[in-house]
């Protein structure tokens, strides 16, 4: 007699495979967009939260280890990379505009990141957070693998971080836009700038959807918040919680 196999056990067996890891995030991703289309893309209806939720809902009812999934899901986190760097070819089709408009975008950049990194620490210790939360929240607007890497070297959880960066990335694709409207910022430039220094990659993804201006400049606050924030929160520290144990 021929064995009938549970399919939730296969189901879960083929979840756990590089195969079914990556099948699984490339159709909840594709599930999340038609959603996103249908909304009249609404930023509400943000694809990567949905991805999120689909697949955190999957891992849950299948009870799969997320470490399982992510080895089986590596090839995408393997294309962040090539895809940071291709974010080179909309910035160069922008130079004129970057080029004249420099100084007053680092400004924006250093009163931006300053305040993000200042208003969690501060914020975090007045509700009586851990030190390591404390550090796990300080570089949260950096993009994440940046993010986690400051976490670990100044005494965070850089797990805890890499979820902080990637709920700031969220707010900002779906509350940004409404926001920056509400207080009449209008410019394509600031508005993409400012997207992409509080709320990095997923932000920048939502930038590129609006224009490619916006996208253009969202990628260049981007990266330059990853390499400030990189080298002023490990400074800032050791200073900062100094001053609020006084």
């Amino acid at each position: 007699m021929t064995k009938v196999h549970d399919p939730t056990e296969m189901w879960t067996h083929l979840l756990a495979t590089p195969l079914g890891s990556l099948s699984m995030t490339l159709v909840a991703y594709l599930i999340a967009q038609i959603v996103y289309a249908k909304s009249g893309f609404s930023p509400l209806a943000n694809p990567v939260l949905i991805s999120i939720v689909i697949l955190v809902t999957l891992l849950e009812a299948s009870h799969v280890a997320y470490v399982t999934y992510f080895q089986g899901a590596q090839l995408i986190h393997f294309l962040l990379a090539p895809a940071t760097v291709a974010l080179a070819l909309p910035l160069y089709r922008q130079w004129p505009r970057l080029r004249v408009a420099a100084f007053p975008l680092i400004g924006g950049l250093v009163a931006g990141s300053l305040t993000a990194i200042i208003s969690a620490v501060v914020t975090a210790h007045m509700l009586g957070a851990s030190y390591e939360t404390v550090a796990s929240l300080a570089p949260k607007s950096a993009t994440a693998p940046i993010a986690m890497t400051i976490a670990s070297e100044i005494g965070g959880l850089p797990s805890l971080t890499a979820v902080l960066a990637i709920s700031a990335g969220i707010f900002g694709a779906v509350f940004a836009t409404t926001i920056l409207t509400f207080l009449r910022i209008t410019e394509p430039e600031v508005r993409g700038f400012a997207l992409g220094v509080a709320s990095h990659g997923i932000g920048t993804a939502r930038a590129f959807q609006v224009s490619e201006q916006m996208g253009a400049f969202a990628g260049l606050g981007m990266s330059i918040n990853g390499v400030f924030t990189a080298i002023v929160v490990p400074l800032l520290m050791p200073w900062l919680t100094s001053s609020l144990l006084h």
